[in-house]
Order: C-alpha cells, then sequence, then structure tokens
C-alpha cells in the first residue's frame, strides 16, 4: 500500500499554487517546488504573485497547519513524496502548438532524484500522447542511473477558471483520471477521497483520452463564444437584441446558458492556447480542424470589428480620449494575457488616441507593458477615468461597472459615447441619461 498523503507540485503557478492549496486543504502534506527561488521566497512569507479570490486565505491557513510548504529544492520534494504532479505552463510556440519543454524538465527533474516509487501525474494541459512521451523519457533516464525502481503515469487535467478556481476545485463538475492500471487509479482515487464521497462524477479512462478531454472542452467552450459573437454581428444588421436571443437559446436543455454572452472575444492563458494546440495537434495527426480554424478566426476579427464600430461613431482617433473600463481578460482576475481590452488599447494607441483606463486589480501589470507611453494613463476609479473623455468603453464586466453613476459619467466626460462591449447594461437606460448607446448586437 502506497502512501497518498504525501504529495508534490512541480509548479507554483495558477494551476499548481490553486492545486496545492486544495490538497493541503483536503488534508494532505503538500510541497510545491520551483525553480523561481523569488517566487518561492514570496510565496513563504504569505505574498501571492497573482490574483486569485479567497487563495491568500487558504495558503495562510494551510501553511499554519503545517500541511503545505513551498521550496526550490526539488529533490527534497520528490523524496518526501509519493505523488508528484506536474503543473507547469505549457505556453504556445509561434506555429500555436505547445511548447513541452517545461513539462520535459519537470519529468527529467524527478527521474533525477526518485529512488523509490512515485506516481507522477500530468496536470498541465498537454498534446495528447505527452504522457507516454515522460514515461519514456522517465525510463530512459532511469535505466540510464542504473536504478530499478518502479513508476506510474497518469493524466488528471484541470478545468479551473480564473476568478472562481478555488470553488471549481472544491466543487468540481467532474474529475478526469487517464491511467494505465489499477494501482495509479486507486491512488489517485484516494487522493480525491474528499471529493469521491460527496459523489462527485469521477471519469476514468486513459491516458490519451484524458489528455483530449481537456482540449476538447475548452475548444467547445470557445466555440460558443465565436458562435454567439457571430449571432450578435447578425443582430447588428438586422435589428434584432442578442440579449434576447442568448436567453431564449440558454431555455434550451440541449444548448445550456453558459458561455452565451457576446462581446470582444475570449482571451486568457486557456481559450487562444489550447484552440490553437488543438488546430496543430489536428494537423500533425492529418485530421483537418475546420471548426476550430473558424472559431480561432471569428475571435481574432471579433475585438477588431468593435473597433470599427467605435470609429463609425467618432470617426479618426487621432488625438481622441478614450476610457477603457477593464484591463483583464475576465472579472476576478489580474490576468490580462491575450485580453481584447489590451489589444484594443494598442491599437487605439497606434491611431493617435489618448487612452484613460482603470481596472480593480490589473493596472499593475498593464502598467508594465506600457510603461513608456506618454498615451496611456492609469486612474485611480472609474470616474477619474471618465474625465474630458469622447468616448466610453466597458471591456471587462467588473461587477462596480455595472452600477456606474451614469449621470455623474456624463457630466465629466467631453461628449457622450458609450460603447458597452460586455452589454452590462440596458440600452434604454442609458441612453436616458443622454448618452449615445452601443451594446454587442443591441440597440
Amino acid at each position: 500500500m502506497f502512501d497518498s498523503n504525501n504529495v508534490a507540485i512541480i509548479g507554483t503557478g495558477y494551476v499548481g499554487l490553486v492545486t496545492g492549496a486544495c490538497l493541503s486543504e483536503f488534508g494532505l502534506n503538500v510541497i510545491c517546488v520551483d525553480s523561481d527561488i523569488s517566487k518561492i521566497s514570496l510565496l513563504n512569507n504569505n505574498i501571492i504573485p497573482f490574483y486569485e479570490p479567497e487563495l491568500k486565505q487558504l495558503v495562510e491557513k494551510n501553511r499554519a497547519a503545517q500541511r503545505l510548504s513551498f521550496t526550490s529544492d526539488i529533490k527534497e520534494a520528490i523524496d518526501q513524496s509519493t505523488v508528484v504532479f506536474i503543473a507547469v505552463g505549457t505556453p504556445p510556440q509561434e506555429d500555436g502548438s505547445a511548447d513541452l519543454n517545461y513539462v520535459l524538465n519537470a519529468a527529467k527533474s524527478i527521474a533525477d532524484c526518485m529512488n523509490e516509487y512515485k506516481l507522477i501525474v500530468i496536470k498541465s494541459t498537454v498534446p495528447v500522447g505527452t504522457c507516454k512521451r515522460v514515461k519514456e523519457l522517465v525510463s530512459n533516464i532511469l535505466k540510464e542511473r542504473n536504478v530499478r525502481v518502479e513508476f506510474d503515469i497518469a493524466s488528471n487535467p484541470e478545468f479551473l477558471r480564473e476568478g472562481s478556481a478555488i470553488r471549481d476545485f472544491m466543487h468540481p463538475d467532474r474529475i478526469v483520471i487517464g491511467f494505465e492500471n489499477e494501482r495509479a487509479k486507486n491512488i489517485l482515487k484516494d487522493i480525491y477521497n474528499v471529493l469521491y464521497l460527496i459523489d462527485v462524477p469521477f471519469v476514468f479512462t486513459n491516458l490519451e483520452t484524458a489528455e483530449m478531454i481537456k482540449y476538447a472542452s475548452n475548444a467547445f467552450l470557445a466555440t460558443k463564444i465565436s458562435f454567439i459573437n457571430e449571432i450578435a454581428n447578425l443582430c447588428d444588421e438586422v435589428g434584432a437584441d442578442v440579449h434576447d436571443v442568448a436567453k431564449a437559446m440558454g431555455m434550451d436543455g440541449r444548448i445550456g446558458k453558459y458561455f452565451l454572452h457576446p462581446g470582444p472575444g475570449f482571451g486568457g492563458s486557456c481559450l487562444p492556447k489550447d484552440t490553437r494546440a488543438l488546430l496543430d495537434i489536428g494537423k500533425n495527426f492529418g485530421a483537418e480542424m475546420r471548426l476550430i480554424k473558424a472559431v480561432i478566426e471569428v475571435n481574432e476579427s471579433q475585438w477588431k470589428r468593435l473597433l470599427e464600430k467605435m470609429r463609425s461613431f467618432l470617426g479618426e482617433f487621432q488625438n481622441k480620449i478614450i476610457t477603457v473600463l477593464g484591463l483583464s481578460f475576465k472579472p476576478n482576475t489580474d490576468d490580462i494575457r491575450e485580453s481584447p481590452a489590451m489589444k484594443f488599447i494598442s491599437y487605439l494607441i497606434q491611431e493617435g488616441a489618448y487612452v484613460q483606463v482603470y481596472d480593480p486589480v490589473s493596472i499593475k501589470n498593464a502598467a508594465m507593458l506600457f510603461s513608456d507611453n506618454s498615451r496611456i494613463t492609469f486612474c485611480a476609479d472609474e470616474y477619474e477615468a471618465a474625465k474630458n473623455a469622447d468616448a466610453i468603453a466597458i471591456l471587462t464586466e467588473w461587477n462596480q461597472f455595472r452600477h456606474l453613476d451614469l449621470n455623474k459619467i456624463k457630466t465629466l466626460m467631453k461628449d457622450k459615447y458609450f460603447f458597452d462591449y460586455r452589454n452590462v447594461y440596458e440600452p434604454e437606460d442609458v441612453k436616458k441619461c443622454g448618452f449615445i448607446y452601443y451594446g454587442v448586437g443591441r440597440k
């Protein structure tokens, strides 16, 4: 019987840190390891390097209970753990394929250190066949070391939403486990015993299927977003209201109401990366992913279309002052990766506009990207950002933007254009305050 109470997590990024904190909350002893010494120092002082609701409290609680620790010494982490999760990044390469260098380096480090049985669990999002590739790599290194120890490989993809990751981990829709033998299956079942006992659905399958489930899930969500954006664009032309269209569609149980919210397109660290990677996987195996290709194309054009709509109202952007509310790709995160708002702002600046921006948590991340640009002003709140503006645009649907004092905003602005790119307001309510309103698929 193997001890599944001692777990190592390689990688303290978004997935690794959330996984480590939540597993320690389940009562397991978790060591999170990262080669970035400065990051480990921050974590050992209860400083979380990114914003995620509830995460800081969970880390502090479990560090105090001595169930969660952080180290840069990978040998220490491997020696003390039976189960080792690989939760490092798989960033996109220029051709859209996933960069597996971090995953393979983590696997090499495990193989260099292990002297007894380990279950190596791939939690990173990886192309189909990666688990088998890791298995071969570890086997070869053990042979080179002349060390005869058993190990297993498993796939356990994550389905965490930034901004609600703790809840998603504690109350998941399902747990997916790809395995090769009953030993690996039973150890992971024991790891997630808390969830198994409350009847969370478990999907036990082979390695390749588990790897595919992650990509298929994200690609389908991306498809729903691009679909409703295309419908919204058509609603603009025919005079229909996409809000009512999406509401009625969502009442159909076969369709569901989630991810039917039109806007400037999807962003973040998952959907753009994973759709491109799936396209690349299909190419490598001779399967043309025509629908996924279209989803990507629609998404890449959506924010540009909304910019052109703004231009149709304002004329050229040269020397216009534009207020942008929201920088992160979605609310409740400071993640600006692939954010439509950041693309929007970059284009406006390139066209000669002055941009005044506000976001509750991601100002610091955005400021680092525009540190030398005099055409962007980072403001203390939404009202400061509205001063003397020709137009205001909501790019991220933070809750505090849903209840703006519209009359105050109107008096602060120079002109009266209101671009509700997340459809958070009823058009008539905005128009009553004297604004010229534009929503996505709503007039």
